[in-house]
């Protein structure tokens, strides 16, 4: 009578090991669908980059054309600037016959070299005194010396080194009038300006 409820037993345990213990069998995740939206968003972004990229571009080269540009016309405007001055400094001034004293209207041309030494340190020049026909050899290469120095010292008298300014005599030897008249030698009475050195970009004062 025992041995009944034993087997009964047995055939219970079986039958729950059969339908708990069996390994389940494996199964493989379905892929993920693609998803459009992000296709779609991941190239507006590379579009969106390539376009920035290519303003960006625009942009730099529009920067470095400009700052050509830019360049170019401080150069010419220098250029200009440079030119202004050398024509100023060049302007001549004349004297009465006989005479290396300063006149009042030649005291504001030499004011305006005055100005152009002190705004070009660098500047170093050449006064070379002329004369008329008139008197002799000797006496107008002195006559000379004595034009050149006068506006030297005019120069020199208002801040200026006079180590910068060098003078020279051509007596009557240089004439720029070839009459022989009081036109042509009012002409030829005078003092030239030549820039030496430092007179590469002359600055305005």
């Amino acid at each position: 009578m025992k041995r009944l409820p034993l087997l009964l037993l047995s055939g219970l345990v079986a039958v729950a090991f059969a339908a708990c213990g069996g390994k389940q069998p494996e199964t493989t995740p379905a892929p993920a669908a693609v998803n459009q939206d992000s296709i779609d968003a991941a190239q507006r972004a590379a579009e969106e980059a390539r376009q920035r990229a290519e303003k960006e571009a625009r942009d730099r080269e529009a920067a470095e054309r400009e700052a050509r540009q830019r360049a170019a016309d401080s150069l010419a405007a220098l250029g200009k600037s440079t030119e202004a001055v050398r024509t100023l400094l060049a302007t001549m001034i004349h004297f009465d016959y006989d005479k290396a004293i300063i006149r009042g209207g030649d005291a504001a041309v030499l004011d305006q070299k005055v100005a152009i030494l002190q705004a070009n340190p660098g500047l170093r020049i050449r006064i070379s005194g002329h004369c008329d026909e008139r008197g002799s050899d000797e006496y107008n290469l002195a006559l000379g010396n004595r034009r050149a120095t006068a506006a030297k010292q005019y120069v020199v008298s208002h801040g200026i080194d006079g180590s910068r300014i060098e003078t020279v005599s051509y007596g009557e030897e240089r004439p720029l009038a070839q009459g022989h008249d009081e036109e042509a030698w009012a002409q030829n009475r005078r003092d030239e300006f030549e820039i030496l050195s430092g007179g590469e970009s002359l600055k305005q004062p």
